[in-house]
């Protein structure tokens, strides 16, 4: 593990989000909340939060994290067809939460396509990447329209 001990403790936040594209009778039968398994969106954001409170025991050398925050918004665009999945993790610690916020957006992504797999095998999981951080020595961070 890197040595964060003599770094400044300072608010951090870490915004990421992933899509999960699927056929257009999937996305409805997601919105619907009438899958067989159940609501899949719902599932998605406890899973999502649940799996960012367990990064460090997931991703080797990650910090373990006092989480503040975790968040996480699951939106339709009709345009994939899908959902967009975006998480914000907050702490206020030595190291940034990038690492939270991107595992709580693969494992919500992970979660939707579970849960409406039978409907749709031929899902795709795209797009996962950091958004925007704060905090830290860096400063803030934001990825760049059109990237």
């Amino acid at each position: 593990m890197v040595d964060v001990g003599d770094k400044l403790e300072t608010d951090r936040v870490a915004i990421a989000e992933g899509k999960v594209v699927m056929q257009a009778t999937t996305l409805a039968l997601v919105l619907s909340a009438d899958a067989k398994k159940g609501d899949a969106r719902g599932a998605a954001r406890i899973a999502g939060i649940m799996a960012a409170k367990r990064t460090s025991d997931l991703i080797p050398l990650c910090h373990p994290l006092p989480l503040t925050s975790v968040g996480v918004d699951i939106v339709a665009d009709e345009s994939l067809p899908g959902l967009v999945v975006r998480a914000t993790a907050k702490t206020h610690g030595q190291t940034g939460v990038e690492m939270e916020a991107l595992t709580a957006v693969a494992v919500a992504c992970l979660t939707i396509y579970d849960m409406v797999k039978a409907a749709d095998r031929g899902m795709r999981i795209e797009g996962v990447r950091l958004i925007e951080k704060r905090g830290g020595e860096s400063g803030v961070w934001r990825v760049e329209d059109g990237a």
